[in-house]
């Protein structure tokens, strides 16, 4: 019944690695990101309006974020979302974070999404901003404060899959030590 959370910072790497970490655990991946993007094609408006109309509409960040809590209770599942961590807290095995430079960021985001190295940066500043506006906001929580993990991860100078191998490696053993794998 393993349940392992990974929360970062926008371009990171959290995707990449949730989905392959859950491959290798043979669990299943969740992505809270996908969700909201989900939603933002479903109201026909960009990811970063719909950052802007979930600053004061708080339901679409409640209703993604119940969704990660039922799939979390499933369990042997990876969840991966900027707030994934903090939403899981009382349910999640391991909370992981991962975190880069922002100049690394902008560029795995230029590159991801074909845009400029600019556009790209003015876009992760943005939806951090609204991000940690919003969780403050509906939660009380600080995105900032990493305190909350059980492992954190600069993925500025390592690539994705040494990155996944040190999140296996560590998962792998706090889920053997408490008997979940």
């Amino acid at each position: 019944m393993g349940v392992i959370a990974i929360s970062g910072q926008a371009a990171s790497g959290k995707t990449t690695v949730a989905r392959e970490l859950a491959s290798r655990l043979n669990y299943r991946f969740v992505s809270i990101g996908e969700l909201f993007r989900r939603i933002a094609v479903e109201r026909g408006v960009s990811l970063l309006e719909l950052h802007r109309i979930a600053e004061t509409d708080f339901s679409i960040d409640r209703t993604v974020d119940e969704e990660a809590i039922k799939e979390a209770r499933r369990g042997n599942v990876v969840i991966e979302g900027h707030l994934a961590a903090w939403i899981l807290k009382d349910v999640a095995d391991v909370r992981i974070y991962l975190k880069a430079d922002i100049r690394a960021r902008s560029q795995r985001l230029s590159a991801r999404d074909g845009k400029s190295i600019e556009e790209a940066l003015n876009e992760i500043r943005a939806r951090e901003e609204s991000n940690r506006r919003r969780y403050l906001a509906i939660y009380g929580i600080d995105i900032n404060d990493t305190s909350i993990f059980d492992l954190v991860v600069d993925t500025t100078y390592i690539d994705a899959g040494k990155v996944v191998d040190i999140v296996y490696e560590y998962v792998y053993n706090v889920l053997h030590n408490r008997g979940k794998f």
